[in-house]
């Protein structure tokens, strides 16, 4: 699924982390940790080959960073779900809208488009809201619409960095309900945070970036 291969990077915490070996396995849950700056965004940007290593090699399903074309890089991730902190919603479209610009940009039919969107918004309890604006729904419900986004293309791995950073412990907790239903359906979760609370509350696999190191 995901494969990284005696990779090393520069990231904004440091000179560069030493060479990383890392897997995420079909249907896994994982904590990704460290501190700010240690590195965890910049492994997340690696699977969705926004950058690339210095050295070493990352494998995405059949895709490899060594020999990926530019054009592919798309289709790449259009198998993958991408969750930020800071949403990057669309602001002047509606909650529907914004769902069905992630399979627009993908050449899929109107009639699909309704029939996905409704259904993934239905997953994340919002369908009730699909006609909203972005500034008339909470941090929470924010949150749920761009994993919905994420979701509409049925992808097999979801990585969010650092989903609940912004939001306070009552939606970090539907936030979290909703990867781990997310989760249990079949879909892997590659989650960044330095929410040691959280993690520790989850019996999840953890790995941690310390001084430079994956561990």
């Amino acid at each position: 699924m995901v494969q990284i291969h005696n990779a090393s990077f520069r990231y904004s915490g440091g000179e560069g982390l030493e060479l990383v070996n890392f897997n995420v396995d079909p249907g896994e849950f994982i904590f990704l940790t460290g501190d700010s700056g240690a590195g965890k965004s910049t492994i997340l940007k690696l699977i969705y080959m926004d950058i690339f290593p210095q050295t070493g090699h990352v494998i995405v399903n059949n895709y490899n960073s060594l020999n990926i074309k530019k054009r592919e890089i798309p289709f790449l991730r259009r198998k993958l779900g991408i969750v930020f902190q800071d949403f990057k919603l669309l602001h002047d479209r509606d909650v529907f809208a914004n769902v069905a610009f992630a399979l627009e940009v993908t050449g899929t039919r109107k009639r699909d488009i309704k029939r996905k969107v409704l259904r993934v918004l239905a997953e994340v309890g919002l369908n009730h809201k699909r006609n909203k604006m972005p500034r008339q729904l909470s941090g929470g419900e924010q949150q749920r619409v761009v994993i919905a986004r994420a979701l509409v293309n049925e992808p097999f791995i979801l990585l969010a960095d650092e989903p609940t950073g912004n939001l306070d412990p009552t939606a970090t907790a539907e936030v979290m309900g909703l990867l781990e239903r997310i989760n249990v359906r079949g879909t892997a979760v590659l989650m960044a945070t330095h929410n040691i609370q959280l993690i520790q509350s989850q019996n999840r696999r953890i790995v941690t970036i310390e001084k430079g190191i994956v561990k």
